[in-house]
This record gives C-alpha cells, structure tokens and sequence, in this order.
C-alpha cells in the first residue's frame, strides 16, 4: 500500500507540538471558505448542527475539544451547520486552506464529499464518522464508529421493564442502518425482559427539527406510550416534552438526566475524546495508512472501549433492573450481541437464525425491524 503522506508532509504532521498558540477555532458553515492558509498544521472538525444540541453534535465538539487538551500545540478548528451535500466539500477545502492535515467529518451523509476532499488531498488523512465504504479503502481515508445497538438494547431491557402500559415510543429520523440496529435492540432489550412489550416507531425525516419532535411525541403519548426514547441529533424537545406529560424517557447521545429528573430512566451518550485523540495520535505518528483506523472501524462492549456508553440511571430504576442490565453488559461483552438468534423480523420470519451472533458488519446490514416494533419503514 503506497504510502500515505510525503516526506515533506509527514515530517509538518509530526510538527504539529510546534504549531500555533490558540488551538481552537470555530466559524458556520458558510465563514472563511475564501480565506487564505494561516500556516501551521491543524485539525479541522466539521458538525451538521449545532455544537450545543444536547445532542450529536454537541457530544463529537465535546469530543474536538478533548483532542484539543490532548494537543496543546494543535489548532482545533470547528465549523457547525455543515450541510450533508457539497457545502461540506468547501468548508473541508477551507480547512486544508488554513492548513488542516486532518479532517473528521462527523456526519453520516458527510461521507461523499469526505471521500471527495480525500482524494483531491492525499497530503491530508480524512475520517468520517457512521458510514461505511464499500469499495476499496483509500490509503488516507477511514470511518468508525461505536456499536451504538449495544447500550440502546441495555436501555431497552430498563424501559421494559419500567412501562406500565407495555408501549414505548421511538422517534428517529431516517431509516438508515444505524437508526434500524437501535429501534430493534431497543425492542429485543425490553422484549428480553417483559415479552408483551412493544415499540412504537415515529419518524420525523430530519435530524433536528423541534416542531416535528413535539408532534412526535404527542402522537405516541395519544396512543398510550409511557417511555419515549429517540435517534435525533437534538434531543431537549423530546426529553422536556416527555417529562411535562409525566412520563419516562431514555436519552440518546448525551446524558439529558438534568432535563428530566423525574422521568429519566438512562440513555447512551458518546465519549469520543479517547478514540478521537488515540486516532490523532496514529496519525501525527505516520502509522495511519494500514491501521485498523484506515477500514471501518467498529468498536463495542467485546474490546471493552466502546466510545457510545451507558447514561447514568434515573431514580425510577429499580435495583434489580440495574442487576438484569449489568448481566446483559456481561453476556454481550464475552461472548453475545443483541442481535444473537433467533431474531424474527415483524412478519414473523426468522431473519436471525438460532445459536447465530452476527458480526458487527452484519448487523449493520440490517434492513428491516423485529417482530415486537410498530410501524412500518418509509418507502425510500
């Protein structure tokens, strides 16, 4: 495999301890793309939304500026608000402009232009977070992420066993692999533990729009749901709403206990900043090209550092609750999934044979929801 960076570019990486004094910057999507370089190597992190969303977005900033402490000697520069389409191109090109030898691109639909940016810059090492690249791997390109199923199947087993009605709620966005992996484990997770448990589906096509939410949840509560959960990337409305109506909630992405202190059950929250610093290190070592960082690269509960954990539990959870998710935590890690068969999907149909664990690819393959989910995938 060819090598990633020249020698001239690989030795102003590992110059990066002598770089500039400030070491974090951040501008909107549509700032500074016409600037001049500033010399200097940098590291460029680019959000869809907001850095303060309660949500996504605010868990991979918080996770920017880890690499930031880790760093001192880095500038960390941050754009927010950057749209899934060709405006992240330019605001990636602007970055490499001011002098970024990184780039993390935080967003599923960031992919394309990512690998675009990646081939236009074989100086610069590219990493998308949540997609996958199917075709060959490019020597300066990667995309990782957390086996986010696995905490949410942990929240599942809580909430099934909390409901008094037998029916949960889940509002996501799209219908993309990942928002599929959580709406099931979260429905085997509570199935595991209370067997007429069921999770009903709402999705507001958009990663965060309030108004759509609040609708959302109303719908679900209107038919009788008593824990909401969510695959949003902000998160406030749903929680707060929830908790006004004076039901249970579980959290997603980062820990919203403080929103709903009395109806907070637990969640899963991103703790990015080991991972986000140990692949910046890969990096600045000129050890990227060939790494487990240059594939796609999942992580979960079997090597103990998982970057989507457990949110803190509510005063709602019982103690016994708590004993049943510890031993699922266990039984995952050694040698389990939530996906472990036998899974059916809603027509009754055995997707997931008995005795079988699927891998982490696999499990990202799946298109369809498990018997125990109400509601239907929308046409894409």
């Amino acid at each position: 495999m060819r090598k990633l960076i020249s020698t001239a570019a690989a030795a102003a990486v590992l110059a990066l301890t002598a770089a500039c004094s400030a070491n974090t910057t951040s501008q909107p999507a549509d700032a500074g793309a016409d600037a001049p370089g500033t010399g200097g190597d940098k590291i460029g992190f680019i959000f869809v939304g907001p850095k303060d969303d309660v949500g996504y977005n605010q868990a991979a900033y918080e996770g920017s500026q880890k690499v930031a402490k880790a760093f001192p000697g880095m500038q960390v520069l941050t754009a927010e608000n950057v749209p899934e389409d060709d405006n992240a191109t330019r605001v990636m090109e602007s970055m490499i402009r001011k002098g970024a030898k990184v780039i993390f691109a935080t967003s599923y639909g960031h992919k394309d232009p990512a690998l675009k940016v990646a081939a236009a810059h074989p100086e610069v090492v590219v990493v998308q977070q949540g997609n996958i690249v199917d075709a060959t791997m490019p020597p300066n390109f990667g995309t990782y992420f957390g086996t986010v199923y696995e905490p949410v199947y942990l929240a599942g087993i809580a909430a099934g066993k909390t409901t008094k009605t037998n029916k949960m709620g889940y509002v996501y966005a799209f219908p993309i692999t990942q928002t599929l992996d959580n709406i099931n484990a979260f429905q085997l997770g509570a199935a595991s533990v209370n067997p007429q448990a069921k999770t009903y589906v709402v999705n507001t096509s958009d990663w965060c729009n309030p108004a759509k939410q609040a609708e959302a949840v109303k719908s679900l509560l209107s038919q009788g749901v008593d824990v909401v959960s969510q695959h949003q990337d902000c998160t406030g409305t749903i929680i707060r709403a929830t908790e006004a109506a004076g039901k249970f909630t579980v959290g997603y992405h980062e820990d919203g206990s403080a929103l709903a202190p009395k109806g907070w059950l637990t969640g899963s929250e991103w703790e990015w900043g080991p991972l986000y610093t140990e692949m910046v290190q890969t990096i600045v070592d000129g050890k990227f090209t060939g790494s487990k960082y240059n594939a796609n690269y999942r992580v979960g509960f079997k090597t103990g550092d998982n970057p989507f954990v457990q949110s803190p539990y509510g005063p709602a959870v019982a103690p016994e609750v708590k004993t049943l998710v510890d031993a699922a935590k266990a039984r995952i890690a050694k040698h389990g999934s939530p996906f472990a068969g036998p899974v059916k999907d809603q027509s009754g149909k055995v997707r997931i044979e008995d005795g079988v664990v699927p891998d982490y690819q696999a499990i990202e393959t799946i298109d369809y929801f498990v018997q125990g989910v109400i509601g239907k995938i929308p046409a894409s």
